[in-house]
């Protein structure tokens, strides 16, 4: 079962005040600093822009270094912010920590790069991971941002996904957490139209439609604090195996604007 970050813990010690570490070996570990563009072949970095967010796309792929046969592999598919390092790293960070399955086992890294060392000298010869963060959307002060995470490993019948959201408050430089968006008191309210989300969600459903009473006994409605701030309301990610069987991936049930009014602070709603 992955592990769920959770920002408001990790954040004061993640802030990096001392620079993120720098390791060697050439076309054997991604940028120390994912914000900057790598000189190895094997990456890139493309400016984007999203409203008027400024963003660089970052790739970075590598097989086990002097590997041949069957290698251990790791693709980057990130998204840096040069205006805002803060947000750079914190994406750098929490993308390596969803990578830990057991927090009592978890390697010693805290950067993508010192996973991927960590990664070389652990991994089996098929085991693979992908890591993949982009912008959901940017809705006023918010930049929800998507972070997902795939491990490959050699035996197991399929991968472990992962994806967590932030939700970062440009003003205030600081990832908001979901009871930091409710109106203090209405949590209940919100798991209600949570509750409601998920109730449209089944009807869409085969497998729970076609056996109402097992498939609610079997996957259950969860609360979830997962959630990313869109133009068009909320959306909250589940995790595989959580209220749905593998087949259905990461469940994502979403809540629009108009169920959230009374329950979502008010300079989070749309003007109309």
């Amino acid at each position: 079962m992955r592990r769920t970050f959770t920002p408001q813990g990790a954040i004061g010690g993640l802030i990096l005040g001392a620079a993120l570490l720098a390791l060697a070996g050439c076309g054997s570990t991604p940028p120390s600093n994912i914000t900057l563009a790598s000189q190895d072949a094997q990456s890139s970095a493309t400016p984007e822009k999203v409203g008027d967010l400024s963003t660089e796309r970052i790739k970075w792929a590598s097989s086990k270094p002097g590997c041949d046969g069957d290698c251990p592999r790791i693709e980057i598919d990130s998204v840096a912010f040069p205006g805002i390092p803060k947000l750079t790293a914190l994406v750098d960070h929490v993308l390596a920590y969803m990578t830990g399955t057991d927090a009592n086992r978890r390697g010693p890294y805290d950067t993508l790069s010192e996973y991927t060392q960590y990664f070389w000298s652990t991994a089996r010869p098929r085991d693979a991971t992908y890591f993949k963060a982009s912008v959901k959307d940017s809705v006023g002060d918010i930049v929800s941002i998507e972070l997902h995470t795939e491990q490959f490993l050699t035996g197991a019948a399929h991968g472990i996904p992962a994806t967590q959201y932030l939700n970062w408050e440009r003003s205030r430089g600081r990832v908001m957490s979901l009871d930091e968006a409710l109106i203090p008191g209405r949590r209940a309210e919100y798991v209600a139209a949570l509750k409601s989300a998920h109730t449209k969600w089944l009807a869409g459903n085969p497998d729970a439609k076609r056996d109402p009473a097992s498939y609610n006994k079997m996957w259950p409605f969860q609360e979830s604090d997962n959630f990313a701030l869109t133009r068009d309301g909320i959306v909250v990610k589940y995790d595989a195996y959580s209220i749905a069987p593998y087949s259905h991936g990461e469940p994502e049930l979403a809540i629009p604007y108009g169920d959230l009014r009374g329950i979502l602070k008010p300079e989070l709603l749309p003007a109309s």
